[in-house]
């Protein structure tokens, strides 16, 4: 009986901790967005990034981590929508990479 309780909150632990965890590492890969954006001068769309993919990987010690993929969107013009994803490694940025965009120029035809 006593075993059964222990189980249960050991798991109520586990749950606990990854939904914690998740937390901290969405915003990590939040804010790797939107530097990544920063830095490219476009603008980081709705604040957010969402998760859309989860596995195991060996980090550079070779300990087993949590390798998360997220998306977020940005644009250039404001006109369109652009994907980039950040790569999470742990609580650590892997990569960020950012679809192709074009800047716009405005030319003036007065000229």
């Amino acid at each position: 009986m006593y075993s059964i309780n222990i189980i249960y909150l050991l798991l109520l632990v586990a749950v606990g901790w990854y939904w914690l965890n998740s937390i901290r590492v969405l915003e990590l890969a939040r804010a790797a967005g939107r530097a990544a954006c920063a830095k490219e001068g476009v603008q980081f769309l709705d604040d957010t990034v969402a998760s859309i993919k989860l596995g195991i990987a060996r980090n550079d010690y070779g300990h087993r981590v949590l390798r998360r993929v997220y998306r977020f969107e940005f644009t250039e013009t404001g006109n369109s929508r652009i994907e980039g994803k950040v790569v999470m490694l742990g609580e650590q940025v892997e990569s960020v990479t950012m679809d192709p965009y074009q800047l716009q120029e405005v030319f003036d035809d007065s000229e």
